[in-house]
C-alpha cells in the first residue's frame, strides 16, 4: 500500500477515535486474549494515577465489557430460541385442535356405522337371507354391507392414526414448553451477568478523577490506533478490492444511517442496537435474513478470506466470536461498540479479527 493512502486512513481513524473517546470514554473492546494485570484502585486524590495503574484499569474495563458482550450473545441466543419455541407451540396447538376436531368427526361416523349395524339386529348373513322376501334385494344389501365393512375398517384405522398423531403433538408441545422454560432460565442468568459486568465497569470508571478519565481515554485511543496501524502496515488493504453486491450496498447504507444511536444490549433498533442487532437488522433491511447473534453468524454464514472481503461482509472479532462489525470499505467498519457508546465507524483492525463471513454468499 502506498504511504499516502495509509496516512489518509490512519488520520481518519485517529479523528474517529478521538471524537468517540471524547464523547464517551472506553475503547470498543481491546484484545481479550491478553491477560490483564491486577487492577488497583485509583487514588482518591486529584493526582492522576500512574500510567501503569491506568493501563491495568483499561485492561480490566476491556475484560468486563468483553464478558458483558459474551453474556449479551447468550441472552440474544436464548431470546431467539424462545421466539422459535413459542411459534412452535402455537403451531402445535393449532394442530392439536385440528386433530381433535377430526377425531370427533370420525367418532360420529363410527357411531353412525354402529347404529346401522344395530338396526340389522346383528343377524348373520344366512339368517338375513332366509328372512328376506327378495333374495336379489338381500344380495344388493350384502354388497353394500361389504362396502360398509371395509369403510368401517378404514374408519377405525384412520381413528387410530389420528389418536396417535394427537398424542404425538401433545408430547411435542410438552417438550417445547420444557425447552421454553430452560431458555427462560438461561435468559435470566445471562441478564444478571450482563448487569453485573456493566455495573462493575461503570463503578470502576466512576472512581476516576477527570484527569484520569482523560488519560484513560488517550490510552484507549492509542491502543486502538496502534492495532489499526499494525493491521494496515501488513499491506492487507492492497489485497482487498472486492465490490459490494446490491444487497451489500443496502446493508451498509442501513448500518451507517444508524451512526450516533446508543448501544443497548439485546436491542435490535430502531433507536438502540447491540453489535449483532445492528448487523442482523441491516441485512434484514437488505432483504436477507441472517442469524441474530455474532456467534451464530460466525457458525452459519459462509467464511471468506480477509483479502476477499467486500463492503457488507461481517468481520467477527475475538476467539469466542463475541463481537461483530460490518465492513464498509477502505479498512473501516461500522459497529455498535459497547455500553456507554454509540454506533460508530472505526478501523477494521482495531480489534483482534477471528474471521470474515458473507451473508449473501
Amino acid at each position: 500500500m502506498g504511504t499516502g493512502k495509509r496516512g489518509l486512513i490512519a488520520t481518519a481513524v485517529t479523528v474517529v477515535c478521538a471524537v468517540t473517546v471524547l464523547a464517551a470514554p472506553g475503547t470498543a473492546f481491546a484484545n481479550s486474549s491478553r491477560t490483564p494485570s491486577p487492577s488497583t484502585s485509583p487514588s482518591a486524590s486529584t493526582t492522576p494515577a500512574a500510567g501503569k495503574d491506568l493501563e491495568a484499569i483499561r485492561e480490566k474495563l476491556d475484560r468486563l465489557y468483553h464478558d458483558a458482550a459474551v453474556a449479551t450473545d447468550s441472552y440474544n441466543a436464548a431470546e431467539e430460541k424462545a421466539q422459535q419455541q413459542s411459534a412452535a407451540i402455537v403451531d402445535l396447538a393449532k394442530k392439536i385442535v385440528e386433530e381433535q376436531q377430526k377425531l370427533d368427526e370420525l367418532k360420529q361416523r363410527a357411531g353412525a356405522a354402529a347404529a346401522a349395524q344395530y338396526r340389522t339386529g346383528g343377524l348373520p348373513d344366512e339368517a338375513q337371507l332366509l328372512l328376506s322376501r327378495d333374495p336379489q334385494e338381500f344380495l344388493d344389501g350384502a354388497g353394500r354391507a361389504l362396502q360398509g365393512e371395509r369403510a368401517t375398517r378404514n374408519l377405525i384405522t384412520e381413528m387410530t392414526r389420528t389418536q396417535d398423531d394427537l398424542k404425538q403433538y401433545a408430547a411435542d408441545a410438552a417438550d417445547q414448553w420444557k425447552k421454553l422454560e430452560a431458555g427462560r432460565k438461561a435468559k435470566d442468568a445471562a441478564r444478571k451477568k450482563i448487569k453485573k459486568e456493566i455495573a462493575a465497569a461503570e463503578k470502576l470508571e466512576g472512581r476516576l478523577e477527570k484527569a484520569e478519565k482523560e488519560r484513560l481515554a488517550k490510552l484507549e485511543q492509542e491502543a486502538a490506533l496502534k492495532a489499526q496501524t499494525a493491521w494496515l502496515d501488513s499491506g492487507i488493504l492492497d489485497e482487498i478490492s472486492g465490490k459490494a453486491s446490491e444487497q451489500g450496498k443496502r446493508a451498509v447504507e442501513f448500518a451507517t444511517a444508524q451512526i450516533g444511536k446508543p448501544y443497548e444490549w439485546g436491542a435490535e433498533g430502531p433507536e438502540t442496537y447491540d453489535c449483532s442487532g445492528l448487523t442482523s437488522q441491516a441485512w434484514a433491511d437488505a432483504g436477507h435474513a441472517i442469524p441474530r447473534t455474532s456467534q451464530e453468524q460466525w457458525k452459519q454464514l459462509k467464511h471468506v478470506d480477509i483479502k476477499d472481503m467486500r463492503p457488507g461482509d461481517l468481520i467477527i472479532y475475538f476467539d469466542d466470536a463475541s463481537h461483530v462489525g460490518m465492513y464498509i470499505g477502505d479498512g473501516a467498519i461500522v459497529h455498535a461498540p459497547r455500553p456507554g457508546r454509540t454506533v460508530t465507524i472505526t478501523g477494521a483492525g482495531s480489534m483482534p479479527i477471528l474471521g470474515v463471513v458473507r451473508p449473501d454468499a
